[in-house]
């Protein structure tokens, strides 16, 4: 449950009901969707306390109604789902900690994303999520791995979607150059967070056929 401290200043905040009306549209919460949250997600680490105690955070959380992809609609279900991944993999304490940051903040801002055309990509969600996490750590793969969690996903619609093999490719090289030696770290992540709700897992067993230097885990 939240603290005492918590509750007080959420009690005072100025938080709204969630939208009914568009799941594109900004969404807020109340208290009791944000202790909902709290005991949904639980957060073991200070760190993952301080995302539930900041309001740009919270302000996410409820975000989102059912959608091809997201059938769970909100968003603090899908963290919950990818975080239920997580501890399905063989893995060590850092490597779940890390995992489980990214899973935190990576699709929290999507509520702000700016889906105008063209795209302003400063203002795709990812990158909000990593300039919100670059708030309180400045572990640079956390960073990286947060604002490309999507990039593998875009680089195979480039190429088997919209036949565009060159601009795909281009996007894995520079995705595999970013990350360098965590590639391990990122795979992972992406395949918790695609075999969650009804996504499409083609993006996964072709990154898992296709990229060399990945220890391939199934769950």
């Amino acid at each position: 449950m939240l603290n005492q401290n918590t509750l007080v200043n959420l009690a005072v905040s100025n938080l709204s009901e969630k939208s009914t009306e568009n799941y594109f549209a900004p969404v807020k919460h109340s208290l009791a969707h944000t202790e909902e949250a709290y005991d949904l997600l639980k957060p073991e680490t200070d760190l993952e306390r301080s995302f539930m105690a900041d309001e740009e955070f919270r302000a996410g959380l409820f975000w989102g109604k059912p959608r091809f992809g997201h059938p769970e609609g909100e968003v603090v279900y899908h963290i919950r789902e990818v975080l239920d991944n997580v501890d399905k993999l063989d893995i060590d304490a850092e490597m779940r900690r890390r995992l489980r940051i990214i899973t935190f903040v990576h699709d929290t801002f999507k509520h702000t994303e700016d889906r105008s055309r063209p795209r302003d990509w400063s203002r795709h969600h990812a990158a909000l999520a990593s300039n919100f996490l670059a708030k309180y750590t400045d572990e640079k793969i956390l960073l990286d791995v947060t604002a490309l969690h999507d990039e593998a996903y875009y680089a195979w619609r480039a190429i088997h979607l919209y036949d565009k093999e060159e601009n795909g490719k281009k996007r894995m090289k520079d995705l595999i150059e970013t990350v360098g030696d965590d590639l391990q770290l990122f795979y992972l992540f992406f395949k918790c967070d695609t075999q969650t709700g009804d996504k499409v897992q083609a993006p996964v067993r072709w990154f898992e056929e296709t990229i060399k230097g990945i220890e391939i885990t199934k769950f």
